[in-house]
């Protein structure tokens, strides 16, 4: 039975001072949580505290801290305090005097204390004494003592709604609403010495973020990050980051993300965002008169999006586990009888302890508070690192076989024979019709014409020259980028001559029939398309014969609020007349909309490319020989090289002669099985494998030098969820094999107890003699007279 969850796979950290790791891999078994998984905690009982909104959670230890909101009728400002381990409530012990009662404030903690700023005071049940606060409070979690700050000098204006964080030592903050108008301002105060703290005003430049409020900031990877939020007319869904160090304000592009990939969030706000990892998670918020309950998460180093979709609920997933887990997460999750997403809400709050996000309170539908906390289980996984690792392989351009010549320059570009005939058919038939001029003119010179590549000398193989006259090197190069990341490294948006290189690449991808590179041209310089580049645009796109995108200039020059701004530039009196004329008939009659409702086709991705060279597609283009046990299996050195740095230094340094290499994990060979696995995670980055192959494969990130320990974690995962009665011999025996002494106990400890079951496997008697007996003695020792004599019999 397979799994159908995935675990949380604690970190795995290789171990460089053993000589052979799988000698000593060690598995640590015990109850790991499923991840992606909501879980409803214990709500807040109101004997404790209310429920509330527009309030603010803070993390600290094994405990999450409420602080302030309201309840519907009135301001609040109590501090609450729940224990993650025990999941009780209770009142936290403060003294001194607290924050007058607010909401929409904000709270950071610094060191072993709980900064809150500012926020909405008054009463709001008789409409008296409303305004908002720029003041500073600090409470220490040790002594529960509440401290004023007074700060001489300079102050931010009073301001609710607004974004606050902790970077370096400071507090940082950023917009708001004054009680008059949305801000855009950001200041900063050190919390490292209360006696001489002033605050400062941040001078920030680069895209920043228009005036807002209801938004919420998180940092990651040394950045601070912001998401939609109020912004009156201007409200969008972008996201912004903001550079620390420079104070250097970029708007993250959307214009990558293909047409059927996952869009970002639908703009928003009263949503939370918090960082865990690489990743930013953006969950609620009011958009656009709803309330999604939808979990968004953005990898900051892939620049994507995606929803997450959640775990199976804990009946299912206790029937996928091994049984020697049964007893255990039976009494873990006994407490826990529910298992839900939280439904839609906004003005609620959200914080991370170690690796799960809680999340509490909020609007919910009908203007009802809410006092349910939730806990999520976030997905620590190593990140993927193919398309990172054949970029660098097109960076580096180490292991090119292949030269192409281009236009009528004749300029250079050197390539991968194996990447580009993965990804593409138009240039794989030019690489196949110049290989067979070369060997063509080897024959004629008495060369080795009839050698298979994986069998010739290394640095015998001249550069493979392909000429393509139809293509220039600059958009040509921007078009190898993308074959070997499936990406394209975006030029400054709007800037005409930076369009004009990506309406270059896009007609070259029309030429080469690569559909998804189409798109992403086509939707970056429909984005890039403004009131100073639309005309050089249209024209171009008139030129190249690129009709989708010239309609797109037309229908924007003719729109209203467009139209007499480019009528009056100078680029429009020197325009040609043909387009003059369509622009003219086009204002006074626009053609009817048609409407298409054929899908559009975003191509094949890198993994799906790969996927199939490596199942055969590419087997012609194969250039070395793996020997498994003596077994040959063809496969790609550009491939092997990009992805293990063994292969790597291999290839550069030792390489055979013969084109051959013996494939082994330290002293252990895989089984043909496993070694398919791995081929499958080098070629396209899969982790899918029958439990036994992980048993084999768990060392092979050491061994083989992968740019992190991904398939380890999921080898480890794979073998701690997934081990059953059906498939325990196997593993059984992958663990003899291996010296897993751990696992083959766990397996022995199975076998023992659902004896009956497994006897009736039909590759019991396949396994060896010594592992039969080792089986017999574990019996020996585990069973009981009684259930020895209840197992005769059944037997």
């Amino acid at each position: 039975m397979s799994c159908k969850s995935t675990k949380v796979a604690p970190s795995v950290d290789f171990d460089h001072s053993c000589s052979d790791s799988v000698e000593y891999l060690t598995l640590n078994f015990g109850p790991f949580e499923t991840v992606h998984r909501w879980r409803r905690l214990p709500p807040c009982d109101e004997f404790v505290g209310a429920r509330r909104s527009k309030h603010t959670v803070v993390a600290y230890r094994d405990a999450i801290y409420v602080f302030g909101g309201d309840n519907g009728k009135n301001m609040l400002n109590d501090l609450l305090r729940f224990d993650v381990k025990d999941c009780s409530w209770c009142r936290a012990f403060t003294t001194g005097t607290p924050p007058a009662p607010r909401y929409h404030h904000s709270a950071v903690v610094y060191g072993s204390s709980m900064f809150v700023f500012g926020g909405y005071t008054g009463d709001i049940y008789s409409n008296s004494n409303l305004k908002n606060k720029n003041d500073l409070f600090e409470y220490k979690f040790a002594t529960g003592q509440w401290t004023e700050w007074k700060v001489e000098g300079s102050l931010p204006v009073a301001r609710s709604a607004h974004g606050a964080t902790v970077y370096s030592d400071k507090l940082w903050i950023f917009a708001g609403y004054d009680g008059n108008a949305r801000l855009n301002d950001m200041w900063t105060i050190s919390l490292q010495d209360r006696e001489h703290a002033c605050w400062e005003e941040i001078d920030q430049s680069g895209e920043i973020p228009p005036s807002c409020c209801n938004f919420p900031v998180a940092v990651c990877r040394d950045k601070m990050f912001v998401f939609s939020g109020q912004s009156g007319a201007k409200i969008t869904n972008n996201l912004f980051q903001f550079e620390f160090q420079g104070h250097m304000w970029t708007r993250i592009p959307t214009e990558h993300l293909l047409r059927g990939s996952p869009p970002p969030p639908q703009r928003r706000y009263g949503h939370t965002m918090v960082a865990f990892d690489r990743h930013l998670y953006v969950f609620g918020g009011a958009a656009d008169n709803t309330l999604p309950n939808e979990l968004h998460c953005y990898d900051v180093d892939s620049q994507t999006w995606e929803v997450i979709q959640p775990s199976h609920d804990s009946e299912e997933y206790k029937t996928h586990v091994g049984e020697f887990y049964r007893y255990v997460i039976k009494l873990y999750f006994f407490v826990f009888v529910f298992s839900q997403m939280p439904s839609g809400r906004l003005f609620h709050a959200a914080a991370v302890i170690l690796d799960a996000m809680y999340i509490f309170g909020g609007t919910v539908d009908n203007n009802v508070r809410s006092g349910e906390m939730y806990r999520f289980q976030f997905s620590c996984y190593p990140k993927c690192t193919l398309h990172e690792d054949y970029g660098k392989l097109w960076e580096n351009r180490q292991f090119c076989d292949v030269e192409f010549i281009l236009g009528e320059s004749e300029e250079r570009v050197l390539g991968h024979i194996a990447i580009v005939t993965a990804r593409c058919q138009w240039l794989r038939k030019k690489i196949l019709q110049a290989r067979d001029r070369q060997r063509q003119d080897e024959g004629a010179a008495g060369g080795p014409k009839d050698m298979p590549a994986g069998n010739r000398p290394s640095g015998t193989q001249p550069l493979l020259e392909v000429s393509i006259r139809e293509a220039e090197a600059q958009p040509f190069e921007v078009l190898m980028q993308f074959l070997y990341t499936d990406k394209i490294q975006y030029p400054r948006r709007g800037h005409v001559q930076d369009v004009l290189l990506i309406m270059d690449v896009y007609k070259l991808a029309l030429s080469f029939k690569l559909s998804r590179l189409e798109q992403l041209c086509v939707q970056y310089i429909e984005a890039s398309v403004d009131l100073q580049n639309v005309l050089s645009v249209c024209e171009n796109a008139n030129k190249l014969q690129l009709d989708q995108l010239k309609e797109h200039c037309l229908n924007f020059v003719v729109k209203e609020s467009h139209f007499n701004q480019v009528i009056m530039t100078k680029e429009f009196e020197h325009l040609s007349t043909p387009l003059i004329v369509e622009i003219v008939r086009r204002k006074q009659q626009p053609p009817p909309r048609v409407y298409s409702d054929q899908p559009v086709d975003i191509g094949t991705s890198l993994v799906q490319d790969m996927k199939a060279y490596l199942e055969g597609s590419g087997f012609e283009f194969c250039d070395i020989i793996l020997l498994l046990d003596g077994h040959p299996r063809p496969a790609h050195k550009a491939i092997l090289a990009a992805r293990s740095s063994y292969f790597e230094a291999m290839f550069r340094s030792f390489m055979p002669v013969d084109g051959q290499v013996n494939i082994s994990i330290g002293e252990m060979v895989p089984s043909k099985q496993a070694f398919e696995s791995m081929l499958r995670y080098i070629y396209y980055g899969d982790v899918n494998m029958p439990p036994e192959d992980s048993l084999y494969l768990f060392a092979a990130p050491y061994y083989y030098g992968f740019s992190n320990n991904r398939l380890q974690a999921y080898c480890k995962q794979n073998l701690e969820m997934n081990v059953t009665v059906e498939n325990v011999l196997q593993i059984l025996e992958a663990a003899d094999k291996t010296q897993a002494l751990d696992m083959k106990k766990h397996c022995l400890h199975i076998i023992v107890h659902q004896f009956i079951k497994v006897s009736k496997l039909p590759n019991l008697r396949s396994l060896s003699q010594l592992l039969l007996l080792d089986i017999i003695e574990s019996l020996a020792t585990h069973i009981s007279d009684k259930q020895c004599a209840e197992m005769c019999s059944d037997i």
